[in-house]
């Protein structure tokens, strides 16, 4: 790779890690083309961008970032780093189920960044992995606000409810004693 194709590539790293939310680092050492390619695919269906990278161009990228040092032990030997940018768990997720598959058994994960934070393996796979996506956060919102709503739709209705009741149980009590 000549220099200005280094430029180009250590640029986009860059913004990658710019814009995301969560980033997980992957060792895929041991696994197939096929398994790759299936992996890669499960990343599509989540939105979630992987690329296999040079650590060195990671390196360079995340210079500035506080939580470089962490990262030192993480990048070395192969590394593919799957990016999530609207669902931080998207990533984790998706890695943490193709563990469980027969064809994921050689993939391991090195680490998670989250918010400036590194999280190691079992991080990734107890915490970030287990976090809420952003539907199943959006579905938790929706039912606490109508949970009011609900509730005072339920208060309007008891009293014509009970003259109901009423009203039923004196035609019984009056229809018993004819």
């Amino acid at each position: 790779m000549d220099r200005n194709g280094k430029d180009v590539a250590l640029g986009e790293i860059k913004a990658r890690f710019d814009k995301m939310t969560a980033a997980v680092f992957l060792d895929f050492k041991g696994m197939t083309v096929e398994h790759v390619t299936k992996l890669r695919a499960e990343f599509r269906k989540a939105g979630v961008e992987y690329k296999v990278v040079k650590n060195t161009l990671v390196r360079h990228a995340l210079k500035d970032a506080s939580f470089k040092t962490k990262l030192d032990d993480v990048l070395v030997g192969p590394t593919g780093i799957a990016w999530s940018y609207e669902d931080p768990s998207a990533a984790a997720k998706v890695v943490k189920a193709f563990k469980k598959d027969a064809a994921g058994e050689k993939l391991t994960i090195k680490a998670g960044l989250i918010d400036g934070s590194v999280l190691d393996a079992k991080g990734v796979e107890d915490q970030l992995a287990a976090m809420p996506g952003k539907n199943e956060l959006r579905a938790t919102l929706l039912a606490t606000m109508q949970a009011p709503l609900q509730s005072f739709v339920a208060l309007l209705q008891a009293p014509a409810q009970n003259l109901a009741y009423l009203l039923s149980a004196r035609e019984r009590d009056l229809s018993e004693k004819t």
